[in-house]
């Protein structure tokens, strides 16, 4: 049985509302479920935040005896401080080829890193580094 750390939609139309929960990733997603780890509320309240509840000692149990969380419940994991941020590539176009350059997890900006060297991996596919080649000059 894989567990997954999801979420489970509750509220009404143009009003979502949900339940992170622990449950089997072959049930629902509004299915049966092991437990109740918190809530998240994307609508933003009277103070004009998001507001979000997370049992973090049930979260911590679940991580570690191997539950794999959800793409949204990850980054919701990240900003609870709980995960390290998901690795992330900005897309310059679609199709296209992909910038290099490692982004802020929570804007979305390409990060400036001066003085830091990054190598470029040119057994990646769509490499298009060429060898450099010697030149004789007769």
């Amino acid at each position: 049985m894989v567990v997954r750390i999801r979420l489970a939609r509750f509220g009404c139309r143009n009003r979502p509302f949900y339940r992170v929960m622990a449950a089997d990733s072959r049930s629902p997603r509004d299915g049966k479920h092991l437990e109740v780890l918190g809530y998240y509320n994307p609508l933003p309240g009277q103070d004009g935040g998001k507001r979000m509840g997370l049992k973090f000692d049930r979260v911590k149990y679940w991580l570690s005896v191997g539950a794999q969380p959800s793409d949204p419940v990850q980054r919701i994991l990240f900003r609870a401080g709980l995960l390290p941020p998901p690795p992330m590539l900005a897309m310059a176009r679609k199709g296209g080829p992909r910038d290099r350059r490692p982004i802020h997890p929570m804007t979305g900006e390409p990060l400036d890193l001066e003085g830091v060297t990054i190598v470029d991996d040119s057994n990646a596919p769509g490499g298009d580094a060429e060898e450099p080649k010697d030149e004789v000059a007769s």
